[in-house]
């Protein structure tokens, strides 16, 4: 599949930094079998629509925020950069499992190589833990512009906006290096079925022969970390503008339409930070249950098919420079 030539090229990259012991480990275990959502052949078509329903849905939402943003000029201020990197986020997030597990519903099962497993691990991390920093980051700046709306440009300049998205996608990306470079280490030496539909790390790390307590420290210690710190700085953000809102804004309308607003914020950062919390701080390790794949799903494809829907697509402004750059692209 061409999805896994790309991700072995990747993966080729990396592991040209990694120790002797990763290619020894390839040499052990040349590839895994993923074995899906389910099992039942029944499911394997509705699902395999509905999820490229999802899919599609995703990448022409996030796709128009992109495209919208770039395009027009009023929309160059910090909450839309950070909405057009989140949607970027998204785009490649999603694509990193998605294609992969909806070939496994055509199959019955999918077999990916051990450096494309590796890739898509380093990327799926990478992604999703960029994703939770930057969302504290855009809870942040609301809280800044409607708390401190004086201070606003000062606060949230061209300069600190760079700054925050890059430093969010740099550590996210070495965090995610760190799990390559740890699982690459793991000896692998024959069992290869992974009882998820893509390559993560607990599923992953069920079947190696070799210990693992420190590769599960890191894994608790370092994404419980990131998503708790990112999620508590997300909810005070939003606690803040909700206190604000109720002892400083007189007026019940512009608190029903605030509140309705962060109603629906919350509920999507909700669905991405709780089952990461869950997945990674709670679980044991070990083959995943249903409740894990389920809970994989909400925030990897449940989320960047609702965030475009949520903080844009509901967004007057946003909706008027769409219209503008539809008529623009179909009637010159």
């Amino acid at each position: 599949m061409a999805l896994d030539g790309t991700f072995s090229l990747f993966a080729f990259l990396l592991l040209c930094l990694l120790p002797s012991t990763a290619m020894e480990n390839q040499t052990a275990v040349r590839e895994f079998i993923l074995l899906g959502l389910t099992h039942l052949l029944v499911l394997q078509h509705p699902l395999f629509v509905l999820f490229l329903l999802l899919y599609v849905t995703s990448l022409l939402g996030n796709g128009a925020i992109l495209a919208v943003v770039l395009a027009e000029p009023r929309l160059h201020t910090p909450m839309y950069f950070f909405l057009s990197n989140l949607s970027c986020l998204d785009i490649f997030y999603s694509t990193v499992t998605v294609p992969k597990m909806l070939a496994g519903f055509l199959s019955g099962q999918q077999t990916i190589s051990f450096a494309g497993c590796l890739a898509q691990l380093h990327f799926f991390h990478f992604l999703g833990s960029s994703e939770a920093m930057l969302l504290a980051v855009m809870a942040y700046d609301r809280y800044v512009a409607i708390c401190n709306p004086l201070r606003y440009r000062l606060v949230m300049s061209p300069q600190t906006c760079l700054f925050l998205a890059a430093a969010t996608w740099a550590i996210g990306f070495l965090y995610a290096l760190l799990h390559t470079v740890m699982s690459s280490q793991v000896h692998f030496c024959g069992p290869n079925i992974v009882y998820h539909f893509f390559c993560d790390i607990k599923p992953l790390l069920s079947l190696a022969c070799s210990s693992t307590h420190l590769n599960m420290a890191l894994l608790n210690f370092v994404t419980g970390s990131i998503a708790l710190s990112s999620s508590i700085l997300t909810f005070l953000s939003y606690l803040y503008i909700i206190s604000f809102l109720l002892l400083k804004v007189r007026s019940q309308e512009c608190r029903r339409k605030a509140f309705s607003t962060f109603a629906s914020h919350l509920t999507v950062v909700s669905l991405f930070y709780m089952p990461v919390l869950g997945n990674y701080m709670i679980s044991s390790p070990g083959s995943p249950s249903e409740r894990d794949m389920i809970s994989t799903l909400m925030y990897c494809i449940l989320t960047p098919v609702l965030n475009p829907l949520i903080y844009t697509l509901r967004n007057e402004e946003v909706k008027t420079a769409l219209k503008k750059f539809l008529n623009r692209k179909f009637y010159p």
